[in-house]
């Protein structure tokens, strides 16, 4: 399969774009390019941060619409994948984009050992008007999230702001699937292996439902959070903070006083945190950094 075989999804429920716009920085043109594509993906990272602080704390992940632009474009807050990239997804049609939303088979950092993963993560298929070619989006993948969209069909290694990836066929058994890869410092990752059947918004639901529940979600028992700026790339895994530079090197790991975390989440990462989650971020450091 070298496409996806489906309409491109009717436009989503509107979205205020000045709105995001100046949540993220953006003052450029307002039409539906590969430029625009290209310079709203690499500003959304920088600006909305990877987070599943609510989840911690016993908040409902709420993928209404108002609720989700309550939280990452009036709070200032981030989210994870169904938020981020639901929010992407608004946008890019308003604009006048064609946009599908997919799901993926999480692979990044997955011990040899474990299990295989349930698809979880949610990406996008944008289509520009008059152009063939699909392109891959996706700005809620955490600390090794794209800073430019993919050419989804193309073999070829892909450029970034933030470093290289290539997309290539899963194994044949997988009914045609891409692989998505990173470029970590000459070794190739795999991230996450997308399917290409569509997603309508409610089919997220039962699987965001999972994410923020599910005693096997790690989400649900450690903090995740990220940002990547056009210098950098910050991860946050509990109390662990690791830093790398534009290309993906390491440039420093290392783990965190409850001070310290409460500093950098909202020095570095850029929440608004609030004193609510003292008792929390207590319980991370306790936890330590996930094995």
């Amino acid at each position: 399969m070298s496409k996806i075989e489906t309409a491109f999804a009717p436009v989503s429920p509107a979205v205020d774009l000045d709105a995001y716009f100046a949540r993220i920085g953006y003052d450029g043109p307002r039409e539906p390019t590969l430029a625009v594509l290209r310079a709203l993906h690499q500003k959304h990272p920088d600006a909305i941060p990877f987070e599943n602080l609510d989840v911690l704390l016993g908040r409902p992940i709420d993928l209404d619409p108002a609720a989700v632009d309550a939280k990452l474009i009036g709070a200032g807050r981030g989210g994870y994948c169904y938020e981020q990239n639901g929010l992407l997804k608004r946008v890019l049609a308003a604009l006048g984009f064609e946009v599908q939303g997919l799901m993926a088979r999480v692979w990044w950092m997955k011990p040899p050992e474990a299990p295989t993963r349930a698809r979880s993560h949610m990406v996008l298929a944008v289509k520009i008007p008059g152009d063939d070619e699909t392109w891959l989006a996706d700005v809620g993948f955490g600390g090794c999230v794209l800073t430019g969209p993919l050419r989804l069909f193309s073999d070829a290694v892909q450029s970034t702001p933030n470093g290289a990836f290539r997309i290539s066929p899963a194994a044949p058994e997988m009914g045609g699937e891409r692989l998505v890869e990173a470029d970590l410092s000459g070794t190739w990752a795999p991230t996450y292996q997308v399917a290409l059947g569509p997603w309508m918004d409610v089919d997220y639901e039962p699987a965001n439902f999972f994410t923020y529940t599910h005693p096997s979600s790690h989400f649900t028992w450690s903090l995740t959070a990220g940002r990547t700026t056009p210098t950098a790339r910050y991860a946050m895994k509990n109390n662990r903070l690791t830093h790398r530079d534009v290309v993906g090197a390491l440039v420093e790991q290392r783990d965190l006083s409850v001070d310290e975390l409460e500093a950098t989440l909202r020095d570095v990462i850029g929440l608004p945190v609030e004193p609510s989650w003292r008792p929390v971020l207590e319980k991370v450091v306790a936890w330590g950094t996930p094995g």
